[in-house]
């Protein structure tokens, strides 16, 4: 079974920077596109950044400058680096991703558990 653990939320001042992780375990033959959205306390999902397979990126315009998308393909790790954190960035942060195990030619979407970022001002 393909899970993607989140990791690396938590609280920092306004300014600060954080380094999310979400790491892919399992059989896994590739991981496709990856979507990190957040969820803030009384508002909808966003979409924060995305990496297709190929590296190419796409980002919020709230974010873009101060975040940054990448994969490690050899780790099946996905990352998202957070700089110049500001209050409105506090959320719930979550990891998606479409993953081909290797025991199946089929490609399965998959969410992160998410983790709490919490920027104070």
């Amino acid at each position: 079974q393909v899970q993607l653990v989140e990791s690396g939320g938590g609280l920092v001042q306004a300014g600060g920077s954080l380094r999310l992780s979400c790491a892919a375990s399992g059989r896994i033959f590739s991981i496709n596109g990856v979507v990190w959205y957040r969820q803030a306390p009384g508002k909808q999902r966003e979409l924060v950044a995305a990496i297709t397979s190929g590296g190419s990126t796409v980002y919020a315009d709230s974010v873009k400058g101060r975040f940054t998308v990448s994969r490690d393909n050899t780790k099946n790790t996905l990352y998202l680096q957070m700089n110049g954190l500001k209050p409105e960035d506090t959320a719930v942060y979550y990891c998606n991703a479409d993953i081909r195990p290797s025991t199946s030619p089929a490609t399965f979407n998959s969410w992160g558990q998410g983790t709490q970022v919490t920027v104070s001002s």
